[in-house]
């Protein structure tokens, strides 16, 4: 990963929302590793990388699958 999960966790609530890879539904609040089981560790990167230079109070990233996780700065 090219942010550690310590900077990742202090500097944001990671919110996911939506369907789940088993089909379940889900809505709460993960952190580092919650993420890293949902979408895998190449999509992460991208989503951290785009939450950290959009500089906004939150950044919504959406997944075709149903998914979508959303990064709220502290």
């Amino acid at each position: 990963m090219v942010h550690t999960s310590k900077t990742i966790n202090r500097n944001f609530l990671i919110k996911a929302s939506g369907i789940d890879g088993k089909g379940k539904r889900i809505n709460k609040l993960v952190g580092v590793t919650g993420l890293l089981e949902l979408i895998g560790e190449a999509l992460a990167d991208k989503f951290v990388t785009r939450a950290f230079e959009s500089g906004l109070d939150c950044c919504r990233c959406k997944l075709r699958r149903g998914l979508r996780i959303t990064f709220y700065c502290k």
